[in-house]
């Protein structure tokens, strides 16, 4: 279920303030976030954020295709690691 449009997006009021920190230094450092809830604003662009996905930081470059979604799109929280052996014996025996 989506937002109420008249609440309007959501972001945490933390991550607008290191936003605007880090376009203030001019460095461009990754800024550590845990909320991946939060959307995407114009303000982000070309900052580059760490997104936490329960593990790890992955790192995410937001550009203007990227407005409107939120930060936990772009840092998968599952990774696949490949069907189990005995299947791949099973396809190679099949293909000749």
């Amino acid at each position: 279920m989506t937002r109420s449009v008249w609440k309007g997006p959501y972001v945490d009021g933390y991550l607008l303030k290191k936003a605007e920190k880090a376009r203030g230094s001019g460095r461009n450092e990754i800024i550590k976030i845990w909320s991946r809830r939060s959307t995407i604003f114009p303000q982000f662009v070309g900052l580059t954020f760490g997104v936490y996905n329960g593990n790890k930081f992955i790192p995410v470059q937001v550009t203007e295709h990227m407005i409107g979604h939120k930060f936990g799109e772009f840092a998968p929280t599952r990774i696949f690691r490949s069907h189990s052996t005995s299947d791949k014996r099973a396809k190679r025996t099949e293909t000749p």
